[in-house]
């Protein structure tokens, strides 16, 4: 009779396994769930990924068939004579990364004796992105808004070619013009260079990815 009672007793095998793979299974998320909620929220989602770049060995950006080389430029720097130094800043770190990303400086970059409007026209549409670099001297100066207006209509859809990056502006000053397009907040000037750069990357590795996808 005692081994019998103890054996009543004893819990079945089959319903502890299952009962350990059923809360397995609950706690850790599927990777779908996980792509929705990255994905309910725009401003979450665009500080994410103008950090995070396309993974780089993916694609060889600076091949000899690469269609960066289609444009003269990588990037072009719209800014005030304000924001002179700030500039050479940026353009000295972009320049000095590994990928030696090619900038278009009007100081430095533009032919002497040609026309400003020529130059800032040939400028945009020979570079690949524009940085806006948005701060109070930018919103007085007549030509930097002429460039904002070159730059989106190159490119209308936002398809990250136009990076505007706030610096001294509160956000109600951002402009009309570019309401459909997240933007960098400058507070630390080197997270936000290492932003800028990240979302060229991003660009020039998605053309890359697509030319080569076209050439298949």
């Amino acid at each position: 009779a005692g081994w019998f009672r103890r054996l009543l007793h004893k819990p079945k095998p089959s319903s502890v396994e299952s009962l350990k793979s059923s809360h397995s299974a609950s706690s850790s998320p599927s990777s779908s769930s996980s792509s929705k909620s990255s994905s309910s929220s725009p401003g979450t989602s665009s500080a994410t990924s103008s950090i995070s770049p396309s993974p780089v060995s993916a694609v060889d950006i600076s091949a000899s068939d690469s269609p960066r080389w289609d444009k003269s430029y990588d990037v072009c720097i719209c800014h005030s004579e304000e924001d002179v130094e700030l500039v050479e800043e940026l353009v000295s770190y972009l320049e000095g990364q590994p990928e030696s990303l090619r900038c278009f400086l009007q100081l430095r970059d533009a032919a002497a004796g040609s026309a400003v409007v020529t130059e800032l026209c040939d400028a945009v549409h020979n570079s690949h992105c524009w940085v806006m670099l948005i701060t109070p001297g930018f919103l007085r100066d007549p030509w930097c808004r002429y460039q904002m207006h070159q730059a989106l209509a190159e490119a209308p859809m936002a398809n990250g070619r136009t990076i505007p990056v706030l610096k001294d502006v509160d956000r109600k000053d951002y402009p009309r013009e570019l309401w459909n397009i997240y933007y960098i907040y400058m507070v630390l000037k080197e997270k936000s260079f290492r932003q800028i750069r990240d979302t060229v990357m991003r660009y020039l590795q998605e053309l890359c990815r697509s030319s080569t996808k076209g050439t298949e």
